[in-house]
């Protein structure tokens, strides 16, 4: 693809991941050691930490890894399904810092913080999710990642019929743009958002982890009548192949190693939130007054009751728009904010008021998820 790395999840802004990741590579200026000693085992004293303490660590001075973590067992039941399969290939699975396959690499980055459960925790606290956190979401994940980290060991979308199946991957890739058709029968249905749409290669991906997590009759009935039958059998045929011969590439730099980040987990999450956070101009400010017209003069305040129903719209809106729920969380504080400033007042009819807000969240997060922006135009 040309491209530092392939990404996982379909709600990640992969241009702005892929910056971040250069980034990452660029800037390898050291950090000084705040925390423990490399070396550090994950029962380490800094497991005990409070969070600001903890954030002062560089993640290279954690020295976690996957074996004795709960990774280490999910990675071994994601080995028994390549081995269930008839395959011998087994990417290699290292901590990096986000869930990918570097570009050209047969391997697999599962993000460090899966790691150990403080992290985990300081994780939700961070980010207000932790991907890959449960067992099911996990093997999801090494599922996708797999299909890109075996194309890049037998080099398959080379060739001619893989093209022909899957279009070129030298496509535009802008996955956080993509417009899917939710009811196509040309892909198949593997992570949220229709993710097999938004590339070539991520729609190979699909394809294999659809074809790892079931067995051949079930995806054969499953998709029967389905365009996307054709791409489940020519994956089965070139799995066949890798069956029976070695990858041509085995090896290759592990970008975004874990074990040699120097950055602090401050400046991991400063950097993080900020490549999902979104600004939010004034622009908002009509559509917060046509919800809010009704609002009772010396009621309560709109501000407090957004903030009293936080919770409730973003878990809703999460669950239905598959979006980050930082995202989707700062977007609520935001809005919460400006009806402050605005000095809006909530109406009587708070039932009502509840669907319009809801809709409303949900008609911003949805356009986010398709072009990158929650408004099209100011």
């Amino acid at each position: 693809m040309g491209k530092l790395v392939d990404i996982g999840m379909a709600s990640c802004p992969t241009a702005s991941f892929l910056r971040y990741h250069e980034a990452v590579e660029a800037d390898d200026h050291s950090e000084p050691a705040i925390g423990p000693a490399s070396g550090s085992t994950p029962g380490s004293a800094w497991a005990g930490l409070k969070d600001d303490e903890l954030l002062a660590c560089r993640i290279c001075d954690l020295g976690v890894r996957i074996a004795g973590s709960e990774l280490e067992g999910r990675v071994a039941q994601f080995q028994e399904e390549l081995a269930a399969r008839g395959l011998a290939f087994r990417p290699a699975c290292y901590l990096g810092d986000e869930w990918f396959s570097p570009a050209g690499v047969p391997a697999i980055a599962i993000p460090f913080y899966l790691a150990h459960p403080r992290l985990k925790t300081l994780e939700h606290r961070q980010m207000l999710e932790v991907e890959g956190g449960t067992p099911e979401w996990c093997q999801q994940l090494l599922r996708h990642e797999c299909g890109h980290a075996i194309d890049h060991a037998y080099r398959f979308s080379s060739r001619d019929d893989w093209r022909r199946i899957f279009g070129s991957p030298d496509a535009e890739y802008a996955p956080e743009t993509y417009q899917p058709r939710p009811y196509s029968k040309g892909f198949v249905r593997h992570l949220p958002n229709w993710y097999a749409q938004a590339h070539p290669d991520e729609d190979f991906a699909e394809t294999v982890a659809v074809w790892l997590s079931m067995k051949p009759e079930e995806w054969r009935e499953q998709y029967r009548g389905w365009k996307a039958l054709e791409k489940l059998q020519f994956v089965h045929s070139l799995m066949e192949e890798a069956k029976s011969n070695p990858p041509k590439v085995s090896r290759g730099r592990r970008i975004s190693d874990a074990s040699k980040l120097r950055k602090t987990l401050a400046r991991y999450y400063a950097e993080r939130r900020k490549l999902y956070a979104e600004d939010f101009p004034d622009f908002y400010d009509a559509d917060l007054r046509v919800i809010f017209e009704n609002g009772e003069p010396h009621g309560e305040s709109a501000a407090r009751v957004m903030r009293k129903n936080r919770a409730a719209l973003v878990a809703s809106i999460v669950r239905w728009t598959q979006q980050r729920k930082y995202t989707v969380d700062m977007l609520v504080r935001r809005l919460m904010q400006r009806c402050q400033q605005l000095e809006l007042t909530a109406p009587r009819d708070q039932a009502r008021l509840s669907y319009e807000l809801s809709a409303y969240l949900a008609t911003l997060v949805t356009n986010h998820l398709h072009t990158g922006r929650f408004k099209r135009s100011v």
